[in-house]
């Protein structure tokens, strides 16, 4: 495979797209499977196509992911992830754009790269592996 096509060791940044999707008090979180941050609860998302608006990654990734159709509304948190191995050379680096959304249909699976798929509470999170950068973005809209 080709490094370029790759998301460990970049030879640049990557674009990463989430959305955040609340529905009657809670939010829609996966539970990654593979790096970065496998093993923990994050908001769904991916990495952006060439061609794709992120607006279109949002909704093909959360879609993918967890069975949910949403509508993609507007930006509403950017953050730099970036995670060195080691010997401190750069293993991931994304620039992560994560956008409001509503739930159009669905019910969560756990699909593609997400092991789980639910509608977690603010007193769930509480009990669960949560990526720092999550907790963060959810603070930020005042859901946590």
């Amino acid at each position: 495979m080709n490094q370029k096509s790759v998301n460990s060791y970049p030879v640049a940044p990557r674009v990463g797209v989430g959305a955040i999707t609340i529905k009657d008090g809670k939010v829609l979180l996966v539970k990654r499977g593979i790096e970065p941050s496998k093993g923990l609860w994050a908001i769904p998302g991916g990495t952006l196509k060439l061609g794709e608006t992120l607006q279109e990654c949002a909704a093909r990734e959360i879609l993918e992911e967890t069975g949910i159709t949403i509508k993609v509304g507007d930006c509403v948190y950017v953050f730099d992830f970036i995670e060195r191995d080691d010997k401190r050379k750069i293993k991931f680096h994304f620039v992560i754009v994560d956008f409001s959304a509503d739930y159009i249909s669905g019910e969560p699976t756990g699909a593609d790269d997400a092991l789980e798929a639910r509608w977690l509470s603010p007193s769930d999170l509480r009990e669960l592996p949560v990526a720092i950068n999550t907790i963060n973005a959810l603070r930020s809209l005042g859901f946590l």
